[in-house]
């Protein structure tokens, strides 16, 4: 007996790859209407982060940098899109193969979410749906449009009219629906500071057309984590545990820190992952509670010589605990620029520490600090073959000209920082020429970047122009080239202008 549908491979190929879209996209609903992590994709994306082997987690990140995740995830659909047509063709003779595919795959999905920290068995729900739905369309295909080809384009279209309303359904449900947090976000009303932030000055944006301004907008902050889904923080529930080798274990709400004395500071952050001349950098004016006077409500054990951060979404950091009380503003932050957090950086309470990069300090999505000790634990990147903390390494940047300038007087300007030591003095050299002294902004801390300035009397042609901080410490910035790896680059920046 022949088995085989009439219609072509080709054409179970399109139902199965239909079907297999408008399953994902059914799957990605039911996720952003509970739990968005849960999403097939973005669990799946997970998944692979978590087991792939350090040397090639490294060689992507030094090649594609922020792109990552993006390419992640689109790598993965394309898989899983594959996937689907594959099991479509195989559908066509093989119906109870392609029927056992469907169900490993929804297998692969659930086990990958339900294994996400923070969330239970409910969180297989969305990868079940998204394979029932595909299951659903391809008997319906088989069963229905046999023989009819104007069927079979009818279900076609469908079956993209269902993978598209529950596209816009997620859409939907990300902003205004069940799962939204912003409106929570949106009606919370920041008190005044006890402690407001000094203002740096008169100068502290210097006029320079291209130069990044002293306080980063929120919209323009870099934004580096591991969160292929950002989590979705329900504030109402959220709570802070404080917990590990103190006297006493305490857990904050949201209004216990609000009631609390809240201390407003200028402080720029930095990633580890900043390239020489990188935009992984910025400065913002954070609204918080101190950190070090919270934890000593606990209790510290002296010997806890670690400070573990985690996230809702279970990543880890370690801050050594020396740093946190050693006098520097490390904070709780709810406030950013005058704003409560936007949910990419941490709604609703995130940990700012100056001088640290944030690999080893900035947890976003807060939920517990855990005092411990470096030998009985180690944190998320120390695990994958990052050092343990370090400073921040002196940096700076050319912000303006870009590639080109009009021959006379040109404005040279960018930023600098060595936060918590400061930056003291910026050189620019010109081809082979000396190092000249840049014109410093003004700054309140050490714990901001500073801008720098230089007009320069071009000439025309091809010119090459590097840049060099010196830190508050009085040690200038090494040209030594090293990359990210394990604790922040090395090098000067230098950019080649054309001069006209």
């Amino acid at each position: 007996m022949d088995n085989a549908h009439p219609a072509s491979r080709r054409a179970w190929a399109a139902a199965g790859l239909v079907a297999t879209l408008a399953g994902l996209a059914v799957g990605h609903l039911a996720a952003a209407l509970t739990a968005p992590r849960a999403a097939p994709l973005s669990a799946l994306a997970d998944t692979v982060i978590a087991v792939v082997p350090l040397e090639v987690s490294h060689w992507f990140i030094e090649l594609v940098g922020t792109l990552d995740k993006p390419l992640l995830i689109i790598g993965i659909g394309l898989g899983v899109a594959a996937a689907g047509a594959a099991i479509g063709a195989l559908w066509r003779t093989r119906p109870w193969a392609a029927r056992a595919a469907l169900a490993v795959f929804a297998a692969v999905g659930a086990a990958a979410a339900v294994a996400l920290p923070g969330l239970g068995a409910s969180a297989a729900v969305p990868s079940i749906f998204a394979a029932a739905v595909a299951f659903a369309g391809l008997q319906w295909w088989d069963h229905r449009y046999r023989t009819e080809a104007a069927g079979r384009r009818r279900f076609l279209a469908v079956a993209g009219g269902v993978g598209a309303a529950a596209l816009a359904g997620s859409w939907w449900a990300s902003r205004v629906g069940p799962a939204a947090i912003e409106a929570d976000r949106d009606q919370l009303v920041l008190p005044e500071p006890d402690a407001p932030a000094v203002e740096p000055g008169p100068r502290a944006d210097l006029d320079a057309e291209g130069l990044s301004s002293y306080l980063t907008p929120n919209g323009d902050f870099y934004r580096i984590d591991t969160a292929i889904t950002v989590p979705r923080v329900d504030v109402d529930t959220w709570t802070l545990r404080v917990h590990g080798m103190v006297d006493r274990e305490l857990e904050f709400t949201m209004d216990d820190l609000l009631g609390r004395e809240l201390v407003e500071r200028d402080i720029t952050l930095c990633c580890v992952s900043n390239q020489v001349g990188g935009d992984l950098v910025g400065n913002a004016r954070w609204l918080g509670v101190s950190l070090p006077a919270l934890l000593a409500e606990a209790g510290v054990d002296p010997a806890a010589d670690q400070l573990v951060s985690r996230s809702s979404d279970g990543w880890t950091a370690g801050s050594p605990t020396d740093l946190v009380f050693d006098g520097r503003d490390a904070l709780i932050a709810v406030g950013m620029n005058g704003q409560p957090l936007p949910v990419d950086h941490g709604w609703p309470a995130r940990l700012v520490i100056p001088g640290l990069y944030g690999y080893v300090s900035a947890t976003k999505w807060l939920t517990e600090l855990e005092l411990t000790t470096f030998d009985a634990y180690d944190a998320y990147w120390i695990t994958r073959g990052w050092s343990t903390p370090r400073p921040i390494k002196t940096q700076s940047r050319i912000d303006t000209p870009r590639r080109k300038a009009e021959s006379g007087t040109v404005a040279v300007a960018g930023v600098a920082w060595a936060q918590h030591r400061g930056i003291s003095a910026v050189e620019l050299r010109v081809d082979d020429g000396d190092w000249q002294p840049c014109e410093l902004s003004d700054v309140a801390t050490t714990d901001t970047w500073r801008q720098w300035l230089l007009e320069w009397d071009a000439s025309p042609g091809d010119h090459t122009l590097t840049v060099r901080a010196t830190d508050g410490d009085g040690i200038v910035q090494t040209s030594e080239v090293q990359g990210v790896i394990p604790d922040g680059a090395t090098g000067l920046h230098s950019i080649t202008v054309t001069v006209d």
